[in-house]
């Protein structure tokens, strides 16, 4: 299964999987993985490797925005099977072991099938393993110091909670990138909007927070964002998250 590749910048790639992206920061043969797509990507995952000439033998680290089965799919898989360490923030350690839950219900989603889109983002979820129990047994917090993580591509940590608890985007401060995760999107399978805002509210553990975090963003100076779901948005990163501020009144 092949994945859908896109170089962004200079060793930064931002694949297109199953409704969910994630990314791949190259330095050398050492590669840093940004979340893993939901259990079924891991062909697409995979290939996506080695389509930038890496492979599951050279990630360094794999990068968790947050613990959402499309994001945290193949990252246990990559702990246990060739030994590199999933980092999320503190706060969503937890989360990634599955002492909670931060997700939207069933119910919910059932409640909401209505609108346009609901039902078969639902079906592709249950179909690519969205509702499977797929705990990291030994998740670990970034380093409680700011700035940049020793690892590929040099990721600085943010946390923007709102989405869940410890959600973190990762801003590349040379290549003028900000990874986003679920916190800044420019697409989605259930809303009819296209370009920056955020996810419908029931995907957000905490809506307040989440568009307060949009704040956040709009500090980090970037002019590329590549976010957990829709396309590549180029321009500046503060008038994305503007305008997904205007878009959630």
């Amino acid at each position: 299964m092949r994945a859908d590749v896109r170089q962004v910048a200079d060793g930064a790639y931002l694949v297109h999987g199953g409704e969910t992206n994630w990314v791949i920061l190259t330095e050398g043969d050492a590669v840093t993985l940004i979340d893993t797509g939901y259990p079924a990507d891991r062909e697409r995952l995979l290939d996506s490797l080695a389509q930038v000439g890496g492979s599951p033998e050279a990630i360094v680290a794999v990068l968790v925005t947050h613990a959402h089965n499309d994001h945290l799919g193949s990252a246990e898989h990559l702990r246990t099977a060739h030994g590199a360490p999933v980092l999320l923030h503190p706060a969503e350690v937890p989360h990634a072991r599955r002492e909670f839950l931060q997700q939207v219900s069933v119910g919910t989603v059932l409640a909401n099938g209505w609108r346009p889109g609901v039902l078969p983002w639902a079906v592709h979820a249950l179909r690519s393993g969205g509702t499977e129990r797929r705990p990291v047994a030994a998740p670990e917090p970034f380093p409680a110091a700011s700035g940049p993580l020793d690892l590929p591509g040099r990721p600085v940590p943010v946390h923007t909670p709102g989405h869940t608890d410890g959600h973190a985007v990762f801003h590349l401060p040379e290549a003028g990138v900000v990874v986003s995760g679920d916190a800044l999107v420019s697409g989605h399978a259930t809303s009819r909007l296209k370009g920056p805002q955020l996810l419908p509210a029931m995907f957000h553990h905490d809506r307040d927070r989440a568009v307060a975090s949009l704040d956040v963003i709009g500090e980090l100076p970037a002019d590329v964002l590549l976010p957990g779901h829709g396309p590549v948005h180029r321009g500046s990163v503060r008038e994305a998250a503007d305008r997904a501020r205007e878009r959630a009144v």
